[in-house]
Protein backbone atom coordinates (compact mmCIF):
# COMPACT_ATOMS: atom_id res chain seq x y z
CA UNK A 1 0.00 0.00 0.00
CA UNK A 2 1.18 3.85 -0.93
CA UNK A 3 0.76 6.60 0.72
CA UNK A 4 0.83 10.18 -0.92
CA UNK A 5 0.01 13.51 0.13
CA UNK A 6 -0.54 16.83 -1.83
CA UNK A 7 -1.56 15.31 -5.21
CA UNK A 8 -3.18 16.91 -7.43
CA UNK A 9 -6.33 16.65 -10.52
CA UNK A 10 -5.23 15.80 -13.81
CA UNK A 11 -5.31 19.01 -14.92
CA UNK A 12 -2.97 20.20 -12.10
CA UNK A 13 -5.99 22.65 -11.20
CA UNK A 14 -6.97 20.90 -7.80
CA UNK A 15 -4.80 20.41 -4.83
CA UNK A 16 -6.88 17.15 -2.62
CA UNK A 17 -7.04 18.42 1.02
CA UNK A 18 -7.17 14.52 2.19
CA UNK A 19 -4.59 13.88 5.05
CA UNK A 20 -3.57 10.90 2.79
CA UNK A 21 -3.81 9.28 -0.25
CA UNK A 22 -3.73 5.08 0.49
CA UNK A 23 -3.65 2.80 -2.78
CA UNK A 24 -4.53 -0.48 -1.22
CA UNK A 25 -3.87 -3.36 -3.51
CA UNK A 26 -6.60 -5.52 -2.37
CA UNK A 27 -10.39 -5.75 -1.42
CA UNK A 28 -9.33 -6.53 2.25
CA UNK A 29 -6.84 -4.25 2.53
CA UNK A 30 -9.37 -1.68 1.37
CA UNK A 31 -11.33 -2.61 3.31
CA UNK A 32 -9.17 -2.89 7.01
CA UNK A 33 -8.78 1.21 5.94
CA UNK A 34 -12.51 2.21 5.50
CA UNK A 35 -13.25 -0.12 9.08
CA UNK A 36 -10.23 2.13 10.91
CA UNK A 37 -11.44 5.69 9.61
CA UNK A 38 -13.24 8.40 10.36
CA UNK A 39 -13.39 9.82 7.53
CA UNK A 40 -12.58 7.90 4.11
CA UNK A 41 -13.64 8.64 0.24
CA UNK A 42 -13.08 6.65 -2.48
CA UNK A 43 -10.50 8.54 -5.12
CA UNK A 44 -10.93 7.71 -9.24
CA UNK A 45 -8.17 8.61 -11.51
CA UNK A 46 -8.61 12.00 -11.19
CA UNK A 47 -10.50 13.13 -14.19
CA UNK A 48 -12.42 15.38 -11.87
CA UNK A 49 -12.48 19.06 -12.40
CA UNK A 50 -13.50 19.91 -8.84
CA UNK A 51 -12.97 18.58 -5.48
CA UNK A 52 -15.82 16.29 -5.62
CA UNK A 53 -13.70 13.30 -5.23
CA UNK A 54 -12.15 15.52 -2.66
CA UNK A 55 -12.63 14.93 0.93
CA UNK A 56 -10.92 14.83 4.71
CA UNK A 57 -9.23 12.09 6.22
CA UNK A 58 -8.25 9.11 3.76
CA UNK A 59 -8.68 9.04 -0.26
CA UNK A 60 -8.48 5.50 -1.23
CA UNK A 61 -7.23 5.45 -4.41
CA UNK A 62 -8.35 1.80 -6.01
CA UNK A 63 -6.22 1.42 -9.01
CA UNK A 64 -3.76 -1.14 -7.76
CA UNK A 65 -6.23 -3.67 -6.71
CA UNK A 66 -5.92 -6.77 -9.20
CA UNK A 67 -9.08 -6.41 -12.17
CA UNK A 68 -9.87 -9.63 -11.67
CA UNK A 69 -12.11 -10.50 -14.83
CA UNK A 70 -15.24 -12.24 -14.22
CA UNK A 71 -17.09 -13.02 -17.96
CA UNK A 72 -20.69 -14.60 -17.60
CA UNK A 73 -21.63 -15.78 -20.85
CA UNK A 74 -25.05 -16.93 -19.73
CA UNK A 75 -26.46 -13.79 -18.19
CA UNK A 76 -23.84 -11.47 -20.54
CA UNK A 77 -22.16 -9.96 -17.86
CA UNK A 78 -18.34 -8.79 -17.07
CA UNK A 79 -17.67 -8.20 -13.44
CA UNK A 80 -14.10 -5.99 -12.54
CA UNK A 81 -12.28 -3.95 -9.84
CA UNK A 82 -13.84 -0.74 -9.56
CA UNK A 83 -10.19 0.95 -10.19
CA UNK A 84 -9.99 -0.47 -13.47
CA UNK A 85 -9.58 1.47 -16.59
CA UNK A 86 -11.75 1.24 -19.04
CA UNK A 87 -9.23 1.29 -21.92
CA UNK A 88 -7.19 -1.58 -20.07
CA UNK A 89 -10.01 -3.80 -20.03
CA UNK A 90 -11.74 -3.24 -23.51
CA UNK A 91 -9.98 -5.48 -25.43
CA UNK A 92 -10.05 -8.35 -22.91
CA UNK A 93 -13.64 -8.03 -22.97
CA UNK A 94 -13.40 -8.28 -26.73
CA UNK A 95 -11.44 -11.05 -26.96
CA UNK A 96 -14.02 -13.20 -24.92
CA UNK A 97 -16.08 -12.44 -27.78
CA UNK A 98 -18.21 -9.10 -26.02
CA UNK A 99 -18.87 -5.65 -26.19
CA UNK A 100 -19.96 -2.82 -23.94
CA UNK A 101 -22.77 -0.90 -25.21
CA UNK A 102 -20.93 2.89 -25.24
CA UNK A 103 -17.48 4.42 -23.77
CA UNK A 104 -16.30 7.55 -23.38
CA UNK A 105 -14.08 9.75 -25.57
CA UNK A 106 -10.96 9.35 -22.84
CA UNK A 107 -10.80 5.68 -21.86
CA UNK A 108 -8.36 5.92 -19.37
CA UNK A 109 -10.64 6.92 -16.98
CA UNK A 110 -11.61 4.15 -13.64
CA UNK A 111 -14.91 2.45 -14.37
CA UNK A 112 -16.04 3.66 -10.54
CA UNK A 113 -15.42 6.70 -10.58
CA UNK A 114 -17.32 7.06 -14.65
CA UNK A 115 -20.42 5.67 -12.97
CA UNK A 116 -20.08 7.19 -9.92
CA UNK A 117 -20.43 11.01 -12.07
CA UNK A 118 -22.67 9.50 -14.76
CA UNK A 119 -20.29 10.06 -17.35
CA UNK A 120 -21.08 9.28 -20.41
CA UNK A 121 -20.11 8.82 -24.28
CA UNK A 122 -21.98 10.03 -26.80
CA UNK A 123 -25.42 8.18 -28.90
CA UNK A 124 -29.26 9.13 -28.62
CA UNK A 125 -30.24 5.76 -28.06
CA UNK A 126 -27.40 5.01 -25.72
CA UNK A 127 -27.41 5.39 -22.04
CA UNK A 128 -23.98 7.29 -20.11
CA UNK A 129 -22.18 4.52 -18.71
CA UNK A 130 -24.12 3.83 -15.43
CA UNK A 131 -26.77 2.47 -17.59
CA UNK A 132 -24.42 -0.61 -17.64
CA UNK A 133 -24.17 -1.12 -14.58
CA UNK A 134 -26.47 -4.65 -13.25
CA UNK A 135 -24.56 -4.58 -9.43
CA UNK A 136 -22.03 -3.30 -7.57
CA UNK A 137 -20.09 -4.19 -4.30
CA UNK A 138 -19.63 -1.16 -2.05
CA UNK A 139 -17.66 -1.28 1.55
CA UNK A 140 -19.78 0.46 4.18
CA UNK A 141 -18.50 2.15 7.26
CA UNK A 142 -17.40 -0.77 8.79
CA UNK A 143 -15.46 -2.06 5.94
CA UNK A 144 -18.18 -5.25 5.38
CA UNK A 145 -19.22 -5.82 2.19
CA UNK A 146 -22.66 -5.38 0.78
CA UNK A 147 -24.00 -6.09 -3.04
CA UNK A 148 -26.51 -3.56 -4.43
CA UNK A 149 -27.99 -4.85 -7.66
CA UNK A 150 -31.35 -3.87 -10.05
CA UNK A 151 -33.55 -5.70 -7.61
CA UNK A 152 -32.83 -3.43 -4.51
CA UNK A 153 -35.41 -0.85 -4.38
CA UNK A 154 -32.31 1.34 -3.25
CA UNK A 155 -30.33 1.05 -6.95
CA UNK A 156 -32.00 3.83 -8.89
CA UNK A 157 -30.38 6.45 -6.53
CA UNK A 158 -26.88 4.20 -5.29
CA UNK A 159 -25.14 4.26 -9.36
CA UNK A 160 -24.44 7.87 -9.33
CA UNK A 161 -23.48 8.68 -5.74
CA UNK A 162 -19.78 10.26 -5.83
CA UNK A 163 -18.47 8.04 -3.54
CA UNK A 164 -21.17 9.39 -0.15
CA UNK A 165 -22.61 5.56 -0.02
CA UNK A 166 -19.42 3.89 0.27
CA UNK A 167 -16.29 2.89 -1.28
CA UNK A 168 -17.09 0.59 -4.09
CA UNK A 169 -14.79 -2.01 -4.91
CA UNK A 170 -16.00 -4.42 -7.58
CA UNK A 171 -18.67 -3.46 -10.33
CA UNK A 172 -20.84 -5.99 -12.65
CA UNK A 173 -21.91 -4.28 -16.37
CA UNK A 174 -24.13 -5.94 -18.90
CA UNK A 175 -22.76 -6.41 -21.92
CA UNK A 176 -23.49 -7.53 -25.63
CA UNK A 177 -21.63 -9.55 -28.78
CA UNK A 178 -18.80 -7.65 -30.08
CA UNK A 179 -19.03 -5.24 -32.65
CA UNK A 180 -17.40 -3.16 -35.30
CA UNK A 181 -17.53 0.29 -35.82
CA UNK A 182 -16.43 3.70 -38.17
CA UNK A 183 -16.17 6.94 -38.12
CA UNK A 184 -16.61 9.42 -40.74
CA UNK A 185 -16.66 13.11 -40.18
CA UNK A 186 -18.85 15.68 -42.27
CA UNK A 187 -18.76 19.57 -42.12
CA UNK A 188 -19.00 22.63 -41.55
CA UNK A 189 -22.90 22.90 -40.89
CA UNK A 190 -23.79 26.30 -40.92
CA UNK A 191 -25.17 27.45 -37.27
CA UNK A 192 -28.90 27.78 -38.52
CA UNK A 193 -29.01 24.55 -39.70
CA UNK A 194 -27.48 22.74 -37.22
CA UNK A 195 -30.06 24.23 -34.65
CA UNK A 196 -32.75 23.29 -37.07
CA UNK A 197 -31.77 19.72 -37.20
CA UNK A 198 -30.06 18.84 -33.95
CA UNK A 199 -31.74 15.90 -33.01
CA UNK A 200 -31.50 14.15 -36.55
CA UNK A 201 -27.92 15.28 -37.19
CA UNK A 202 -27.25 13.66 -33.84
CA UNK A 203 -29.49 10.50 -34.82
CA UNK A 204 -27.40 9.89 -38.10
CA UNK A 205 -25.44 7.23 -36.51
CA UNK A 206 -25.25 5.06 -33.04
CA UNK A 207 -23.09 7.85 -31.85
CA UNK A 208 -22.78 11.76 -33.05
CA UNK A 209 -20.34 14.10 -31.76
CA UNK A 210 -20.56 17.27 -32.96
CA UNK A 211 -17.36 20.68 -32.42
CA UNK A 212 -18.28 24.57 -32.26
CA UNK A 213 -16.49 26.77 -30.80
CA UNK A 214 -19.77 29.32 -31.04
CA UNK A 215 -18.79 31.34 -34.51
CA UNK A 216 -21.39 30.60 -37.44
CA UNK A 217 -20.92 26.90 -37.95
CA UNK A 218 -20.70 23.61 -36.78
CA UNK A 219 -17.00 22.48 -37.71
CA UNK A 220 -17.06 19.03 -37.81
CA UNK A 221 -20.05 16.38 -37.13
CA UNK A 222 -18.11 12.87 -36.49
CA UNK A 223 -20.46 9.95 -37.45
CA UNK A 224 -19.79 6.78 -35.23
CA UNK A 225 -21.80 4.19 -37.05
CA UNK A 226 -22.30 0.49 -36.01
CA UNK A 227 -21.40 -2.30 -38.24
CA UNK A 228 -24.60 -4.50 -37.99
CA UNK A 229 -24.01 -8.05 -37.06
CA UNK A 230 -23.07 -10.34 -39.87
CA UNK A 231 -21.64 -7.75 -41.96
CA UNK A 232 -17.97 -6.40 -43.17
CA UNK A 233 -19.26 -2.58 -43.07
CA UNK A 234 -22.04 0.00 -42.81
CA UNK A 235 -23.47 1.94 -45.46
CA UNK A 236 -22.88 6.27 -44.77
CA UNK A 237 -23.83 9.32 -46.45
CA UNK A 238 -21.98 11.04 -48.77
CA UNK A 239 -23.33 13.93 -47.10
CA UNK A 240 -25.17 15.09 -44.04
CA UNK A 241 -27.51 18.45 -44.25
CA UNK A 242 -25.67 19.60 -47.07
CA UNK A 243 -22.43 19.32 -45.34
CA UNK A 244 -19.78 17.06 -47.10
CA UNK A 245 -17.98 14.08 -46.22
CA UNK A 246 -14.19 15.37 -44.60
CA UNK A 247 -11.07 13.64 -45.85
CA UNK A 248 -10.42 10.28 -44.08
CA UNK A 249 -7.94 10.95 -41.07
CA UNK A 250 -6.03 7.61 -39.84
CA UNK A 251 -5.59 6.75 -36.40
CA UNK A 252 -2.22 7.63 -34.20
CA UNK A 253 -1.33 8.40 -30.86
CA UNK A 254 -3.57 11.60 -30.53
CA UNK A 255 -6.64 10.39 -32.02
CA UNK A 256 -8.53 7.32 -33.38
CA UNK A 257 -9.05 6.13 -36.96
CA UNK A 258 -11.68 8.80 -38.73
CA UNK A 259 -11.28 7.26 -42.09
CA UNK A 260 -14.21 5.25 -42.40
CA UNK A 261 -12.04 1.73 -41.92
CA UNK A 262 -14.08 -0.87 -39.89
CA UNK A 263 -12.32 -1.32 -36.41
CA UNK A 264 -13.43 -2.49 -32.91
CA UNK A 265 -16.05 -0.80 -30.84
CA UNK A 266 -13.02 -0.34 -27.92
CA UNK A 267 -11.25 1.82 -30.72
CA UNK A 268 -13.89 3.57 -32.51
CA UNK A 269 -15.91 4.70 -29.48
CA UNK A 270 -13.64 7.02 -27.65
CA UNK A 271 -11.79 9.89 -29.29
CA UNK A 272 -8.39 8.52 -28.32
CA UNK A 273 -6.60 5.50 -28.47
CA UNK A 274 -6.15 3.34 -25.39
CA UNK A 275 -2.63 3.38 -25.85
CA UNK A 276 -1.45 6.66 -25.15
CA UNK A 277 -2.32 9.43 -23.06
CA UNK A 278 -4.04 12.04 -24.53
CA UNK A 279 -3.21 15.70 -23.86
CA UNK A 280 -0.99 16.97 -20.93
CA UNK A 281 -3.93 18.28 -18.84
CA UNK A 282 -3.34 21.61 -20.41
CA UNK A 283 -7.11 22.16 -19.81
CA UNK A 284 -10.23 22.44 -17.70
CA UNK A 285 -13.29 21.36 -18.67
CA UNK A 286 -17.14 22.17 -17.42
CA UNK A 287 -20.40 20.17 -19.44
CA UNK A 288 -24.08 21.15 -18.87
CA UNK A 289 -26.45 18.83 -19.82
CA UNK A 290 -29.79 20.24 -21.20
CA UNK A 291 -33.48 18.40 -22.37
CA UNK A 292 -33.10 17.54 -26.19
CA UNK A 293 -35.94 19.56 -26.74
CA UNK A 294 -34.63 22.67 -25.56
CA UNK A 295 -31.36 22.26 -27.82
CA UNK A 296 -32.00 24.95 -30.60
CA UNK A 297 -32.39 27.59 -28.09
CA UNK A 298 -30.18 26.74 -25.44
CA UNK A 299 -27.11 26.52 -27.97
CA UNK A 300 -28.21 30.29 -29.27
CA UNK A 301 -28.34 31.27 -25.29
CA UNK A 302 -25.18 30.61 -25.09
CA UNK A 303 -23.62 31.56 -28.67
CA UNK A 304 -24.49 35.26 -27.42
CA UNK A 305 -21.89 34.79 -25.00
CA UNK A 306 -19.24 34.02 -27.58
CA UNK A 307 -16.76 36.84 -27.76
CA UNK A 308 -16.55 36.37 -23.82
CA UNK A 309 -16.13 32.31 -24.66
CA UNK A 310 -13.93 31.84 -27.45
CA UNK A 311 -10.76 33.51 -25.89
CA UNK A 312 -10.59 30.84 -23.26
CA UNK A 313 -11.87 28.40 -25.36
CA UNK A 314 -10.17 24.97 -27.12
CA UNK A 315 -13.58 23.53 -28.32
CA UNK A 316 -17.24 22.67 -27.31
CA UNK A 317 -17.99 19.62 -28.09
CA UNK A 318 -22.40 18.66 -28.15
CA UNK A 319 -23.36 14.79 -27.29
CA UNK A 320 -26.56 13.38 -26.82
CA UNK A 321 -27.39 10.52 -24.24
CA UNK A 322 -30.31 8.89 -23.86
CA UNK A 323 -32.66 9.15 -20.57
CA UNK A 324 -32.12 7.13 -17.99
CA UNK A 325 -34.22 6.71 -14.41
CA UNK A 326 -30.93 7.64 -11.92
CA UNK A 327 -31.85 9.71 -9.09
CA UNK A 328 -28.49 11.98 -9.33
CA UNK A 329 -27.78 11.57 -13.14
CA UNK A 330 -27.84 14.69 -15.58
CA UNK A 331 -29.39 12.27 -18.09
CA UNK A 332 -32.65 11.51 -15.32
CA UNK A 333 -36.17 11.78 -16.79
CA UNK A 334 -35.48 12.54 -20.88
CA UNK A 335 -33.19 12.46 -23.44
CA UNK A 336 -30.50 15.43 -23.25
CA UNK A 337 -28.02 17.33 -25.36
CA UNK A 338 -24.34 18.25 -23.33
CA UNK A 339 -23.03 20.85 -23.91
CA UNK A 340 -19.32 20.13 -23.34
CA UNK A 341 -16.74 22.61 -22.87
CA UNK A 342 -13.03 22.05 -23.01
CA UNK A 343 -11.73 25.12 -21.70
CA UNK A 344 -7.99 26.40 -22.29
CA UNK A 345 -5.98 26.43 -19.03
CA UNK A 346 -7.53 29.49 -17.52
CA UNK A 347 -9.24 28.62 -14.21
CA UNK A 348 -10.22 31.80 -13.09
CA UNK A 349 -11.23 33.25 -15.97
CA UNK A 350 -13.62 30.52 -16.95
CA UNK A 351 -15.01 30.20 -13.16
CA UNK A 352 -16.01 33.75 -13.65
CA UNK A 353 -17.53 33.09 -16.76
CA UNK A 354 -19.51 30.20 -15.31
CA UNK A 355 -22.41 31.86 -13.29
CA UNK A 356 -23.80 33.71 -16.21
CA UNK A 357 -23.30 31.34 -18.61
CA UNK A 358 -25.15 28.61 -16.26
CA UNK A 359 -27.91 31.31 -15.79
CA UNK A 360 -28.33 31.44 -19.18
CA UNK A 361 -28.69 27.83 -19.21
CA UNK A 362 -31.14 28.05 -16.22
CA UNK A 363 -34.52 28.50 -18.21
CA UNK A 364 -34.00 25.19 -20.30
CA UNK A 365 -33.02 23.04 -16.74
CA UNK A 366 -29.84 23.10 -17.03
CA UNK A 367 -28.29 20.35 -15.12
CA UNK A 368 -23.95 20.17 -14.47
CA UNK A 369 -21.62 17.45 -15.03
CA UNK A 370 -20.76 16.37 -11.85
CA UNK A 371 -17.18 16.21 -12.09
CA UNK A 372 -16.48 19.19 -14.15
CA UNK A 373 -16.24 22.99 -13.42
CA UNK A 374 -19.84 24.62 -12.29
CA UNK A 375 -20.78 27.83 -9.93
CA UNK A 376 -24.26 25.70 -9.30
CA UNK A 377 -24.89 25.69 -5.62
CA UNK A 378 -27.01 23.92 -3.53
CA UNK A 379 -30.26 25.92 -4.28
CA UNK A 380 -29.82 25.16 -7.88
CA UNK A 381 -29.24 22.00 -7.37
CA UNK A 382 -32.03 21.25 -5.42
CA UNK A 383 -34.60 22.35 -8.30
CA UNK A 384 -33.13 19.98 -10.94
CA UNK A 385 -33.02 17.08 -9.06
CA UNK A 386 -36.89 16.17 -8.11
CA UNK A 387 -35.37 12.95 -6.14
CA UNK A 388 -32.56 14.67 -4.30
CA UNK A 389 -34.45 14.37 -0.96
CA UNK A 390 -34.55 10.92 -1.24
CA UNK A 391 -31.24 10.37 -2.01
CA UNK A 392 -30.17 12.56 0.90
CA UNK A 393 -32.20 10.10 3.37
CA UNK A 394 -30.58 7.28 1.60
CA UNK A 395 -26.66 8.42 2.08
CA UNK A 396 -28.48 9.46 6.27
CA UNK A 397 -29.29 5.79 6.50
CA UNK A 398 -26.20 3.72 4.80
CA UNK A 399 -23.88 6.41 6.69
CA UNK A 400 -25.55 7.88 9.81
CA UNK A 401 -22.07 8.76 11.18
CA UNK A 402 -20.94 10.56 7.75
CA UNK A 403 -17.73 8.36 7.30
CA UNK A 404 -17.81 9.09 3.49
CA UNK A 405 -18.89 12.67 4.02
CA UNK A 406 -16.87 15.05 1.44
CA UNK A 407 -17.61 19.35 1.19
CA UNK A 408 -18.39 19.35 -2.30
CA UNK A 409 -21.26 16.83 -0.87
CA UNK A 410 -21.98 19.03 1.92
CA UNK A 411 -22.16 22.39 -0.40
CA UNK A 412 -23.79 21.35 -3.20
CA UNK A 413 -25.81 18.37 -2.49
CA UNK A 414 -26.64 19.08 1.53
CA UNK A 415 -25.43 15.65 2.20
Amino acid sequence: MRSTTSELNWSGTVTYTAERVLRPTSVDEAAEIVARSPRVHGLGTRHSFNDSADAPGVLLDLTGIPTDLEVDRVHHTVTMGAGTRYGAIAPEIDRAGFGLHNMGSLPHISLGGAIATGTHGSGTALGSLSTAVRSFEVLGPDGAARTIDRDDPSFPGSVLHLGLLGIVTRVTLDVEPTYGMRQDSYGPVPWDVFTANVAAIHAAATSVCSYTVFGDEISEVLLKSRVPDGAEDVAVPEELFGASKLPGSPGDGHHTARDGSVGPWWDRLPHFPIESVPSHGSEVQSEHFVPLRHAAAALDAVRTMADRIQPHLHVCELRTMAADPFWLSPTQGEDVLCIAFTWQKHPAEVAALLPDLEQRLAPFDGRPHWGKMSSLGRDAIDGLYPRLQAFRDLVAAADPDRTFASAFGERVLGV
